[in-house]
């Protein structure tokens, strides 16, 4: 299969991904839109849209967003099986129409989402887990997208997760985040973890357990798999 990656910044790439690429012998490519480059190759089966610390607002600071959300539409519209994390779902949210504004409370840490009852049922919503402690870096959230099926919420943000049309999956949080990944988050971004929030953890507890990170790593996994057996199968 043809995976293509979506990258926002240099500091988060596709971390656990890559793991499950080469694990299955799937081919791998990027687009590092921070370098001005601008592509979604013709033969790409799964697109995987990243996070970054920019708002999908921020098409003035960062015009090649415009672009970006272009080729979304793109894949959309080709029906490709796409899935966003963090910024990327609010990407695709917004391209979508829905709307993206600051959540209550910035949400930095391990925090747990919580499955929604009464989903539809179907290879992907078969494999969620009723709770996950998943990773979590966000200031900003993505109301539902007409048409989209919300799958998972949090204490602190009522839009964890969401399903569109049976090929595009929305991740708020983060499951594909390794050790190293949250080690340079912390890094990058220092400064959010100076604010006041009831929702923002600190060093040990983002570190935390590698075990943590293996799990949800194995979920987002499962979660690709599925997505794509999905998509395959639709009418």
């Amino acid at each position: 299969m043809q995976v293509h990656i979506f990258q926002q910044v240099a500091f988060e790439g596709p971390g656990s991904i890559n793991e499950w690429a080469q694990m299955l012998g799937h081919s791998l490519t990027s687009t590092h839109w921070y370098q001005a480059e601008s592509q979604l190759p013709a033969e790409t089966e799964l697109l995987v849209v990243l996070g970054g610390p920019m708002s999908v607002h921020d098409e003035d600071k960062h015009p090649w967003l415009r672009e970006e959300k272009k080729q979304i539409e793109i894949a959309l519209t080709r029906q490709i099986p796409i899935v966003g994390i963090c910024l990327g779902a609010q990407l695709i949210a917004d391209v979508l129409g829905a709307k993206i504004s600051t959540n209550a409370h910035k949400e930095i840490g391990w925090f747990p989402i919580h499955r929604h009852s009464n989903l539809t049922e179907n290879t992907l919503t078969r494999v969620l887990p009723e709770k996950v402690l998943a990773f979590h870096w966000h200031g900003e959230t993505f109301d539902l997208p007409a048409g989209a099926h919300a799958l998972y919420y949090s204490e602190a943000c009522a839009q964890q997760a969401f399903l569109y049309d049976n090929h595009v999956l929305g991740l708020q949080c983060h499951l594909e985040t390794t050790p190293v990944q949250a080690q340079a988050l912390m890094e990058e971004c220092a400064s959010e973890l100076e604010e006041e929030s009831p929702y923002i953890q600190q060093g040990d507890h983002i570190l935390g357990p590698v075990h943590q990170f293996m799990e949800a790593n194995d979920l987002l996994s499962q979660l690709l798999f599925q997505l794509k057996r999905l998509s395959d199968n639709r009418p």
